[in-house]
């Protein structure tokens, strides 16, 4: 696992220097080894975290044995093995033990279209030397990220983190689209970037830039049709099937050259991989990593100890115990854009404790987005049965809900049933996607003092057309991996680990398991309102009833009392005060403060969402933080 940076200029001047300073802002991704080579038009950099073939003879950029191709490659091909066989009955002859190498002899044999031969997680950019051909290339899923610069007939510019492509930008500018996106949902998505000219490469996609002629984007995988492809085998072979996929998947990923651990929650997604990882070696040698919280209501540290005492791994946990503002501060520096995910905190913690340990770990993630884990799920059916009643209903309803007293708790549930009233009438999928709405468009608008000219759900409902007709259930789990996957959760895995130099593979991810999960009936994923009903089938008698049986927890960071406690006495500052206070309507923010101290409203999501807001700016004036001394001078960001 490691970082990527280059810089392709067919006319400019020599891009070496500045994808040296590109790369030295990517050490915390690949603290192993770093490497630059520059190749006529184009300079290639990299940051190596050694995992697979730990010698000298994995160092990045790589050369092919022709000496044509070169690779500058983040990431792992978890069959890289079986190819590497296939390969060499082909003639190839090896002269590493990396699965970099067999990237590019991948490619020599099979074009672009190796990558829909891998199997893993990664982002490369490989330069073909004689047809002086850049190659740009993103997993299925999106776990690796990649940043670009688009110059038509000029060139591009590319890198795993945004920060790095700011040694470059003459000028940083907010673009508002993806402002306006952050406010809707506390991230900006895929189809926009917080600095405008700036793209992200979709996932399951790559870009071919060639001189003289356009940039060509093309995807190369489709879960869509997966949706409207449905099994037909009864529920136990269903649940037999899944069991086994999930046993596959992490034994590709328990293969590399350092020791490989596992986070553990004690919920079902985190507990099914550990138990699958117990089933491939023994206990004892399988260390389990957990991090807890000193208020009880958040901590999940006893479940996991639990667990890992039932599967006999060798655990370690740890609670946490920081200062919240310097946290933040991290938090936002490695997130890059402003990312409002109140468990990036827990996460940054858990990799920095793991990290001390071991360099790669497995995790549940994705669990809850292909088997129905979330409380969303529930909201969907139950709005789908009561959207039609009569207006009357919903106002009394309304009227009832101000009633009930606001608790504060980890997502308190007074917030949960006002989201669900203040959109029960819309159109399913309309109402899917507000439920993760973290400020409404009124209140966006309240905020930013005009009008909002862009829509939150137009940058959902081009997902919501590849499903049009699907099942309602099928339709919101599609939008979900589409959107919260690839642009919350996989975003907040990818840079709480490389923050550390930990490596995080997750095996319920596999595209196997995606395309599996897809495939399912509705009903198989929610039974009635009982959530992840086969993945608990499958895992029944491999994993603790007492973790099948117990209610989901999250791994939510006690937000809303934060926003009372220590995180109070800043907010004026860091929403008021410092560089937002010029873009933020106070009255509409103190009005939120206000009812929220009152608990008349929980708006602990949408003032910790403005206070990163703040700290990304404020960030962004100490311009040192995302350049080392001798690149170019990056301006503010003009609103």
């Amino acid at each position: 696992m490691c970082g990527i940076a280059g810089k392709l200029a067919w006319d400019g001047p020599n891009p070496g220097p500045q994808v040296a300073a590109m790369t030295a802002l990517l050490a915390h991704r690949g603290p192993d080894d770093q490497g630059v080579v520059e190749l006529g038009p184009i300079a290639l950099g990299h940051r190596r975290l050694s995992i697979i073939d730990l010698s000298a003879a994995g160092h990045q950029p790589m050369v092919d044995a022709s000496g044509r191709l070169w690779i500058s490659y983040n990431g792992e091909i978890y069959n890289f093995l079986e190819l590497r066989e296939e390969l060499a009955a082909r003639g190839v002859i090896f002269r590493t033990g990396s699965d970099t190498e067999v990237v590019l002899e991948a490619y020599k044999a099979w074009g672009d279209q190796c990558v829909a031969r891998f199997n893993g997680m990664f982002a490369f950019a490989l330069w073909d030397t004689l047809r002086q051909r850049l190659l740009l290339v993103r997993d299925r899923l999106g776990k690796k990220p990649l940043f670009y610069i688009d110059r038509p007939g000029q060139g591009v510019s590319f890198a795993s983190e945004l920060k790095a492509l700011r040694v470059e930008m003459a000028c940083a500018e907010i673009d508002h689209r993806a402002l306006e996106q952050y406010l809707a949902f506390g991230y900006v998505m895929s189809d926009a970037c917080i600095l405008r000219g700036v793209d992200k490469l979709p996932p399951a996609h790559y870009l071919v830039v060639e001189r003289g002629k356009p940039s060509h984007l093309e995807r190369y995988w489709d879960l869509a049709p997966c949706f409207g492809s449905k099994h037909r085998a009864d529920e136990a072979a269903l649940a037999e099937e899944l069991a086994a996929l999930i046993d596959d998947a992490v034994r590709y990923r328990l293969v590399a050259d350092v020791d490989v651990g596992a986070f553990l929650s004690g919920g079902i997604d985190s507990t099914s991989v550990v138990s699958a990882m117990c089933r491939s070696r023994p206990g004892p040698v399988n260390h389990t990593f957990s991090i807890g919280f000193i208020d009880q209501a958040f901590d999940e540290a006893p479940f996991a100890r639990q667990a890992a005492a039932m599967l006999g791994t060798s655990h370690h946990e740890e609670i946490a115990e920081t200062q919240l503002l310097e946290l933040l501060d991290r938090a936002v520096y490695h997130a890059d854009e402003p990312f409002a995910d109140t468990s990036l905190v827990p996460t940054l913690l858990l990799c920095e404790f793991a990290a001390k340990n071991t360099k790669v770990c497995l995790s549940g993630d994705g669990g809850d987005e292909l088997f129905a884990g979330y409380v969303t799920y529930v909201a969907d059916k139950l709005q789908r049965g009561v959207r039609h009643l009569p207006g009357a209903a919903f106002a009394l309803a309304r009227a009832a809900a101000s009633l009930v007293p606001v608790r504060g708790g980890k997502v308190d549930f007074t917030y949960k049933l006002h989201a669900f009233l203040d959109n029960c009438r819309q159109d399913p999928d309309r109402a899917h996607s507000a439920w993760r709405t973290v400020i409404g468009r009124p209140e966006a608008g309240a905020l930013l003092g005009r009008r909002l000219a862009f829509e939150p759900y137009d940058s959902i409902s081009p997902f919501v057309d590849e499903v049009a007709d699907c099942h309602p259930h099928d339709r919101a789990s599609y939008i979900d991996i589409k959107t919260w996957l690839v642009d919350d959760v996989l975003v907040k895995v990818d840079r709480a680990s490389m923050a550390h130099g930990l490596e995080v593979r997750c095996p319920l991810l596999d595209h196997r398991i995606v395309e599996f999960a897809a495939m399912l009936p509705p009903n198989m994923k929610l039974a009635g309102f009982a959530k992840k009903y086969i993945l608990k089938r499958s895992q029944r008698g491999r994993v603790p009833d007492f973790v099948l049986d117990r209610k989901k927890a999250g791994f939510n960071a006690p937000v809303s009392r934060w926003v009372e406690g220590a995180l109070r006495p800043h907010l004026e500052e860091l929403v008021l005060s410092g560089p937002l206070g010029s873009l933020i309507e106070a009255n509409t923010v103190r009005r939120m403060l206000a009812d929220h101290s009152a608990r008349r409203r929980d708006y602990g999501f949408a003032l910790f969402a403005l206070a990163i807001l703040g700290v990304w700016m404020q960030q962004s004036q100490r311009e040192s933080l995302f350049r080392p001394a001798h690149s170019p001078a990056v301006t503010m960001p003009v609103i």
